[in-house]
């Protein structure tokens, strides 16, 4: 019998493929079954084609058999074989797609879909086996064959005896060595592992011998174990079924069995688009964020299939960042995949999928937001930081997606509230979008530059993560409204008696808020009266971009650069601390001035929960007061 050899570039494809191109071993089963679900699917079209053929669903089904003596693995069909030629066109030259060109003759388009596009799938094999033999028997001939290779060195192709119509490969295991124990595709529970994980959509019956247990027959609550022929998949994805035949029970089931979550979700989205691009898909919101959601390990991303067959677990592709809670699935038929079906080939499909896909989630969130807004705040209070994170990443380009979607506490009532919501009850000579950031609802209440903007009847919004004011700050404004902080510089406020009066005590007490800013040698850019002020003593206020509560989140990251806000320091001229200020610059006792703007200063940075650059000093300042 003739060995014949590979062609040199088929024999280096062969290398690469067994140690390159597929992530993990375990996916050469998914490449043989759905090559074999694919040789059912050319019988059930030699039916569509042919009276001679009946095509009785019950006679066709792939079995998978293991043999631990002999250390082999077989995948079995009842397909329509190979001749003698297919076998030397589609195994004996490497990337020959006979599943292709089998869609290509035949024009088909829609309804069964060809998996195995690609021949180099067969060869994945190689990567656990150190021998392949298939067995096959085609409809169209009369003599079985038998095509035999140990890799890299070529193949050989003898007839044997006839057989039924399919085929049969058998696999002969590597040897197992430290790094790699090649028996587990050997093992009941890892077998039924990988179909369900990627071949469970598969239609046809994929049978496995399980051992199951039965009681014994004296019923004396004993049991024993038989070994039983199961079929393993569930065949028919939920995903193509009529949405009028599933219930809500049913789509959260599924989410439990893909494993999605254990929590129940909130709502999910199922998605059929028979277009341009054709594809299904199932999406949920969870009603719990994963305990690791908002860490660098978590991965995010829509599992994708192409024909049922699972692809990739996480296509993070699938999702723009800021709706990376979404969990899910995604099916088509039009993904043009590599030859391990591992990666995208190109990605303008997938970036038209994704593209429907984000404008759908951000339909249904605002579909929940007007019509089932406890579901949206609940939902909101676990992904909500995600949603106002989106607004800020990539310098504001998803701002317009995001912008209805967000919502923060509000001093009227301290619930939940949109931007829009806020806008539309604000007084018709509120000029501006006040909001105060701090670390906690109950902080921001008594933040003491809120008090003149609440005395006013206007609104508040408390920002209260971190990422808040980022986001603010990148939206700017929202319905030609600018936002503005209560701790900024100008509040924008008309002017009143007070603001006179605070600007009068600033230019009468010049010489006392030089040396007030002298002592403070470079801590604050200004120091001054306080038109915010009503009954506190102090507060800080940011200049410029940066505000205090930036400042406070930029100094806790990692690669923490020394950013710091500008403040300035105002004081509140009518209250009794300015009295003794005065007192005691007027009497010259610079020391006192210089320990009053140390205290006030430090129990400033207090309030704003900023860092004390000298705890002892302070204390012992405040200690001198008495």
């Amino acid at each position: 019998m003739e060995t014949k050899t590979f062609q040199a570039e088929s024999k280096r494809l062969l290398e690469l493929m067994v140690n390159a191109i597929y992530s993990q071993k375990e996916v050469f089963l998914r490449e043989l079954i759905s090559n074999a679900s694919d040789a059912i699917d050319k019988m059930y079209y030699q039916a569509l084609t042919d009276d001679a053929v009946t095509f009785d669903p019950e006679d066709y089904f792939i079995k998978i058999e293991t043999d631990e003596t002999n250390r082999t693995l077989t995948i079995r069909d009842t397909g329509i074989g190979m001749t003698k030629e297919e076998l030397e066109t589609n195994l004996g030259t490497i990337a020959e797609s006979g599943s292709l060109a089998f869609k290509n003759e035949n024009e088909i388009e829609d309804g069964h879909d060809i998996i195995g596009q690609f021949g180099v799938g067969f060869y994945s094999a190689f990567m656990v086996a150190q021998k392949v033999v298939v067995e096959t028997q085609s409809y169209h001939a009369d003599e079985a064959y038998r095509w035999e290779s140990e890799g890299v060195e070529g193949y050989t192709i003898e007839p044997i005896s006839n057989r039924e119509t399919g085929t049969t490969i058998t696999i002969y295991l590597k040897e197992n060595h430290e790094d790699e124990a090649f028996d587990e595709f050997l093992e009941e529970d890892r077998l039924r592992s990988i179909i369900k994980k990627y071949s469970d959509f598969i239609r046809y019956p994929i049978k496995l011998d399980v051992t199951v247990q039965h009681a014994a027959e004296d019923d004396e609550g004993e049991t024993v174990e038989a070994v039983e022929e199961k079929t393993i998949n569930n065949m028919i994805p939920i995903w193509k079924k009529n949405k009028s035949e599933l219930t809500d029970e049913d789509y959260t089931n599924f989410y439990h069995e893909k494993r999605y979550g254990f929590d129940t979700p909130v709502k999910h989205m199922h998605i059929n688009v028979d277009g341009t691009i054709r594809y299904n898909a199932i999406l949920y919101i969870p009603g719990q964020v994963p305990f690791d959601f908002y860490t660098n390990e978590y991965e995010r991303g829509l599992e994708l299939y192409s024909n049922g067959v699972l692809i990739m677990e996480k296509c993070s592709d699938l999702l723009p960042e800021y709706f990376g809670f979404v969990k899910g699935m995604v099916d088509s038929e039009d993904l043009s995949l590599n030859i391990s079906r591992e990666i995208l080939q190109q990605d303008r499909q997938l970036q038209t999928i994704a593209k429907n896909i984000k404008t759908k989630i951000k339909n249904e969130l605002k579909q929940m937001l007007k019509n089932e807004r406890e579901a949206y705040e609940a939902m909101f209070k676990q992904f909500g930081t995600q949603l106002k994170y989106g607004v800020y990443t990539d310098f504001g380009q998803n701002q317009a997606d995001l912008k209805d979607l967000i919502m923060f506490y509000s001093s009227r009532d301290e619930s939940l509230i949109t931007l829009q919501e806020y806008v539309e009850r604000m007084p018709e000579d509120q000029p501006y979008i006040y909001y105060a950031a701090g670390d906690s609802i109950d902080k921001v209440k008594k933040t003491p530059q809120a008090e003149r903007v609440l005395d006013h009847g206007y609104e508040l919004l408390y920002l209260t993560e971190q990422v808040d004011e980022f986001a603010i700050k990148m939206l700017g404004s929202f319905e030609d409204k600018e936002f503005r902080s209560v701790a900024g510089g100008d509040l924008g406020l008309s002017e009143t008696e007070e603001d006179s009066s605070a600007e009068q005590e600033t230019k009468e007490n010049e010489t006392l808020f030089t040396a007030m800013k002298e002592a403070l040698n470079g801590s604050v850019t200004d120091v001054r009266a306080s038109k915010r002020l009503k009954s506190h003593p102090v507060c800080l206020t940011a200049e410029g971009d940066i505000s205090i509560e930036m400042e406070k989140t930029l100094q806790a990251m990692p690669e923490n650069q020394g950013i710091q806000a500008d403040k300035a320091l105002e004081i509140n001229a009518d209250h009794d601390v300015f009295a003794k200020l005065k007192d005691a610059h007027d009497n010259g006792e610079n020391e006192q001035v210089q320990l009053y703007t140390n205290v006030l200063y430090n129990q400033a940075r207090l309030i704003e929960g900023l860092p004390l650059e000298d705890p002892v000093a302070f204390s012992n300042n405040v200690a001198k007061l008495f």
